[in-house]
């Protein structure tokens, strides 16, 4: 999307949320072999600046740096034969390129697109930031900043598990907590690209978390 809508001047920025810095996201970026910039944000700025819950997520900014749609769902076209088949299992295809063709037509006709927010529109279509959002955001990062020095130490995870009750729905505080613990457990340091992605406990083990991700798919299933 990038190569072709660039000469339309429309710029693409990805930003990996994620606490373990850049060399966990290197391999990834470098497989995408993307031409557009590739950004690292270990505290969560994304979450606490644009309301981005969950990824992938987008923004849309125009070129006098104004907010035209917030933080919204924004699947990617799957890219290679493995992302092609995973989407054919999961479905969502249509919804894939329909998004496309929006973002096609608002880097078109800018202001005039009917895919473009007005200023009223854009703040009521905001989520609103409640105080326990605003204290789930502050446990988030003392958690992050102690995770740091001390691993997942009780402290460390008092904090996740306060921001996780805080806020349920910002599913980027849960994955981050739960691939660290993965990481950790992993004795290798992770260095199975797909231990990051172990977010649920095994048969027996002890699991310090409020909750993970077999639970929550549980639960918007509805099924609890």
């Amino acid at each position: 999307m990038r190569q072709e809508l660039s000469p339309q001047g429309f710029e693409l920025v990805d930003v990996c949320l994620e606490m373990a810095g850049p060399e966990v996201a290197r391999p990834f970026v470098e497989a995408a072999a993307s031409s557009h910039p590739s950004l690292i944000d270990r505290s969560h700025l994304m979450d606490s600046l644009f309301g981005v819950t969950n990824v992938p997520q987008m923004v849309w900014i125009d070129e006098d740096s104004m907010i035209v749609r917030p933080a919204h769902r924004a699947s990617p076209m799957p890219i290679g034969d493995g992302a092609l088949r995973m989407v054919e299992m999961i479905g969502g295809m249509e919804e894939r390129e329909r998004y496309v063709e929006e973002l096609r037509d608002w880097v078109r006709h800018g202001p005039d697109s009917r895919h473009a927010f007005a200023p009223d529109q854009v703040v009521e279509q905001s989520r609103p930031r409640p105080p326990g959002v605003s204290e789930a955001a502050a446990h988030f990062a003392i958690a992050e900043h102690y995770w740091q020095e001390q691993g997942l130490s009780p402290p460390v995870i008092d904090h996740f598990n306060h921001a996780h009750r805080l806020q349920p729905d910002n599913v980027t505080f849960k994955r981050q907590a739960w691939s660290a613990l993965a990481v950790e457990r992993s004795g290798d340091g992770g260095q199975d690209e797909w231990t990051r992605f172990r977010q649920a406990p095994v048969d027996g083990e002890d699991w310090p978390f409020v909750s993970d991700f077999n639970q929550d798919i549980e639960i918007i299933m509805g099924r609890r």
